[in-house]
């Protein structure tokens, strides 16, 4: 049963629109799905945006020839006949970012959080950027409801910690983040810099990984002095990595 929670994923690409960077390598990996690997991608969090999709399909056709890519959309309604099925048939389900608010309210209204559960014991590699990173926790930090951050606490909760990406890059998620667990409004957690995935096997952390120098993850606890504690952890630099920017797709 793995996880890949990240703030990394597809990397721009000034010709292609996008490419296929490191830590989505390290998905498809992890699947040890043989020569041709089943990806199965989600924009459910923009909303189904064909664009996203089609940045999707030419990065990975381009990038992993040897990868059977597909996408399950559900605007205006699903565009497969059997999700469960489709899911289940995967090695990857790689889920972009966007609005996890909106993500977890559609999935609620197609059953997608006990098929997710289903594909995640059965061994299909979850995996996904922001908001594809938050969907799995209980819950974390989301600009879903508007420009000021809030909590989100209605995860599926495969993994029973809290998570907020973009720490480094989004200047409120760190304190917000710090609050909440402070408080209890959410339980302790893992936070991401842009460019870092973490890894869980089951419910453990099997490492931090990375496709940039310098990005850290943090785990996040409270105190007990009732204060946040933040611990840094220094991920494992990817075969591929360099300085670079994700596009949070």
């Amino acid at each position: 049963m793995q996880i890949l929670a990240t703030s990394a994923g597809f990397l721009p690409d000034g010709r292609y629109g996008a490419r296929v960077g490191p830590v989505l390598t390290h998905a498809i990996e992890l699947a040890a799905a043989g020569e041709r690997p089943r990806v199965c991608l989600l924009q459910t969090a923009l909303g189904d945006d064909q664009a996203a999709y089609a940045r999707g399909y030419a990065a990975v056709n381009r990038d992993r020839p040897d990868v059977l890519l597909s996408h399950l959309a559900l605007f205006p309604m699903p565009n497969v006949p059997d999700i469960r099925a489709h899911l289940l048939a995967q090695a990857v389900i790689w889920v972009g970012g966007g609005s996890v608010a909106n993500l977890l309210a559609v999935w609620a209204a197609h059953g997608l959080g006990e098929i997710m559960r289903e594909a995640w014991e059965s061994g299909v590699v979850l995996g996904g950027v922001s908001a594809g990173s938050l969907c799995w926790h209980i819950g974390g930090t989301t600009d879903s409801f508007g420009p000021d951050l809030r909590p989100v606490t209605n995860g599926l909760g495969l993994l029973p910690f809290s998570n907020t990406p973009h720490y480094d890059s989004e200047p409120g998620r760190r304190p917000l983040y710090q609050r909440l667990v402070a408080d209890g409004t959410l339980p302790a957690g893992w936070a991401t810099d842009d460019g870092v995935g973490l890894h869980f096997r089951g419910a453990e952390l099997v490492e931090a990984v990375a496709d940039r120098p310098g990005a850290r993850a943090w785990r996040v606890e409270r105190g007990a002095d009732g204060a946040a504690v933040e611990t840094a952890i220094v991920p494992r630099l990817l075969p591929g990595a360099k300085g670079h920017d994700t596009d949070g797709t």
